[in-house]
């Protein structure tokens, strides 16, 4: 990077800062999207607010869940670990590999990272603990957001759905230069739970024909596709077993509870 590019880069408007949002879905899916976290010290409010978000759907009734990250371009890979992590489970879910082959592990406790459970506190526990998760992906996920997309690669009742991502699942260490310009060289490559590494785009379990224009709205097939599938995971229960008592009988509305 120029120094302009660099200072740039180091001192992001605030304004170009977006939070996580969180809603319930019919059918009890809870969605989150995950975008970018622009700087270390977004991070706290990042978390802050993803928790509470993914807290209020779960009071909502949400069983399954969504992570859209499909706008996330990179950044800070611990904060989005962070408000998935009673997504992802307690332990290894991932780790680094560098050119010698060493690694190093990313290790979730409580719902945390675990470097940072005395900056972020344990994350509360889901009242349907270990749900169904659909992860969506497009060409603009990519690096911090990629590390997210590999932590969930090997989880049971987890699938991917959308675009490969753009390639970048490395991590990287800056380092400033005497005129303020900055280089920045990949020190590691990424692998998830089974010790899978990637080297380039992650491509999603069901690939979807590219609607990154219609993100959240009536057209957009991939979070169709996402809601459509962890449905389907559910165990079905009527809404209200005593109110249709009268159509299927006293045994069934039983089992049904």
């Amino acid at each position: 990077m120029s120094p302009d590019e660099a200072k740039q880069a180091l001192n992001p408007s605030p304004e170009s800062s977006v939070l996580p949002e969180a809603r319930v879905l019919p059918g009890g899916i809870g969605y989150l999207s995950l975008p970018s976290v622009v700087s270390d010290a977004a991070s706290a409010a990042y978390v802050r607010q993803a928790r509470a978000a993914v807290r209020d759907a779960d009071g909502q009734g949400a069983r399954g869940w969504i992570v859209d990250l499909r706008s996330n371009t990179g950044g800070d890979m611990w904060g989005p670990l962070a408000s998935v992590g009673r997504l992802l489970g307690d332990g290894v879910v991932g780790s680094l590999v560098d050119s010698d082959g060493k690694r190093t592990p990313w290790t979730i406790q409580d719902g945390t990272p675990t470097d940072y459970l005395s900056t972020w506190g344990p994350a509360e526990p889901l009242t349907h603990p270990d749900p169904p998760v659909a992860v969506l992906t497009s060409g603009r996920t990519a690096s911090a957001a990629e590390a997210v997309t590999i932590a969930f690669r090997g989880q049971e009742r987890t699938r991917s759905f959308g675009q490969p991502t753009r390639g970048v699942p490395t991590a990287n260490d800056s380092h400033r230069l005497p005129d303020d310009a900055m280089i920045i060289p990949t020190q590691a490559r990424e692998a998830d739970r089974t010790g899978h590494l990637y080297d380039g785009p992650i491509p999603p379990d069901e690939k979807i024909p590219d609607d990154s224009r219609n993100l959240g709205n009536s057209q957009d097939h991939t979070l169709e596709a996402a809601v459509a599938w962890t449905r389907a995971q559910l165990p079905w229960k009527s809404p209200h077993p005593r109110r249709n008592a009268h159509r299927y009988g006293p045994r069934l509305v039983s089992a049904l509870r």
